[in-house]
C-alpha cells in the first residue's frame, strides 16, 4: 500500500492533460466493448435496483440476481468492491453464479450508483454498517460475503462492530486481495494530494481519463495480465471521483482489524490473493489465513490486485468451493 501513495501521486500528474481527453476516453470504451462482444459486454450486466438508506442518509445501491427454480432460495452471496470500484468488479463472478442463488451486489457509499460521502462519513465503521443494513434487508437465509480489498476491510469490521452476525445470518466468508493492518503510513505528500483533489476534482478527473491506463497496468493487475482484463479495470476504476482518493485514504494508514479475526474464525473463511498483487501484497493474505483458525489460503500465481477480472476462473472455484462448504 505504500505504492499507493505513488500511484496516486502519479495520477496527480495527469490533471491538465487537456480537454481532449474524454472524447479518447469514450473512444477507448466503445473498441474494449466490440472486442469483449459475446451477450455480457464488460458494465452490461445489470440486476434489480434497490436503495437501501444508510444512517446518515446516504443511498447506498444495491443490485440483485434472484436464483432460478433450479438454484438455492435459502442462500445469499453479498459482494462489496474495494476502493474506486463499482459491484462490476465482480462481473465474471455474476456471471458464472447467476442463477445459483440469491446474489446481491453492493455499490458501497461514494462509488458507483451510491450517494457521495465526505471525508467525515467515508470511515470503515460507515461502511460496515452499510453493509449490515444491506444484509438485513436482503439476505435471505444464509449469507456468504465476498469482499475485495476495502470491501473486505468493510467485512472485518463488521465482525468487530457486529459479532453476533457472523455464525448467525453469516456463514462464509471469501477475503480476496485485502489485509487486516500493517499497511501503509500516512506521509506528506498524500495529505497534500488530498487536499489538492477536494478542491480539483473535475480537472484531475479529466487528467485521469487521458492516461489512467499505465497506472492501472502497472499498479492493478499483474505483469503478464491480459491487456483487455486490464482495459476493463481502467474502465472501472476511472469511472470513480476523484474525490474518493482523499475521502476514503485515511482508513488505511490507520487500519488495525486484527482484534475481529477470532470472531471470522467462526465460519469457514477463504482467503484469496494474487502472487503479484502489489496493493495489497499477498504476506497481508498470508497473515489473515495465519491468524483466522481453519482458513483456507489461495494465491493465484501472476495475478495482482484485480485478479477477480485476471483469473476468474480461479475465484469463481474458491468461492463454489466455499458455498459448498456451508450447502
Amino acid at each position: 500500500m505504500k505504492r499507493i501513495t505513488t500511484a496516486a501521486v502519479t495520477a496527480a500528474a495527469f490533471a491538465g492533460a487537456g480537454v481532449a481527453a474524454s472524447l479518447l476516453r469514450h473512444q477507448r470504451i466503445v473498441q474494449r466493448r466490440r472486442h469483449l462482444g459475446g451477450d455480457a459486454p464488460f458494465g452490461s450486466v445489470r440486476g434489480e435496483r434497490h436503495t437501501v438508506i444508510a444512517a446518515d442518509g446516504v443511498e447506498i445501491n444495491v443490485e440483485i440476481d434472484e436464483p432460478d427454480a433450479d438454484g438455492d432460495d435459502s442462500l445469499t452471496i453479498v459482494f462489496v468492491h474495494g476502493w474506486m470500484c463499482d459491484q462490476d468488479t465482480w462481473h465474471f463472478q455474476r456471471l458464472h453464479l447467476r442463477g445459483s442463488a440469491r446474489l446481491v451486489f453492493v455499490d458501497q457509499r461514494g462509488h458507483g450508483a451510491s450517494g457521495p460521502t465526505s471525508g467525515a462519513n467515508s470511515d470503515l465503521s460507515h461502511l460496515a454498517d452499510d453493509l449490515a443494513r444491506v444484509i438485513e434487508a436482503h439476505g435471505k437465509g444464509r449469507v456468504v460475503v465476498v469482499g475485495h480489498s476495502m470491501g473486505g476491510m468493510s467485512t472485518m469490521q463488521l465482525a468487530a462492530d457486529r459479532p453476533e452476525l457472523f455464525g448467525g445470518t453469516v456463514v462464509g466468508v471469501v477475503l480476496v486481495g485485502t489485509s487486516a493492518g500493517k499497511l501503509v503510513r500516512g506521509t506528506p505528500a498524500l495529505e497534500r494530494l488530498a487536499w489538492f483533489v477536494r478542491r480539483s476534482g473535475p480537472v484531475l478527473d479529466w487528467g485521469r481519463a487521458f492516461n489512467s491506463e499505465s497506472v492501472i497496468r502497472r499498479w492493478a493487475v499483474g505483469p503478464d495480465a491480459d491487456p483487455q482484463r486490464a482495459a476493463m479495470a481502467d474502465e472501472m476504476i476511472s469511472r470513480a471521483p476523484s474525490r474518493v482518493i482523499a475521502d476514503f485514504y485515511p482508513n488505511f494508514p490507520s487500519l488495525d482489524l486484527f482484534d475481529a479475526l477470532s470472531t471470522l474464525a467462526d465460519v469457514p473463511v477463504t482467503v484469496v490473493c494474487g502472487t503479484a498483487d502489489l496493493l495489497t501484497p499477498p504476506k497481508h493474505s498470508r497473515r489473515l489465513a495465519e491468524a483466522i483458525d481453519g482458513a483456507r489460503l489461495v494465491l493465484v500465481e501472476g495475478a495482482g490486485h484485480m485478479v477477480m477480472l485476471e483469473d476468474p476462473d480461479d475465484v469463481d472455484e474458491a468461492i463454489d468451493a466455499l458455498v459448498a462448504k456451508v450447502t
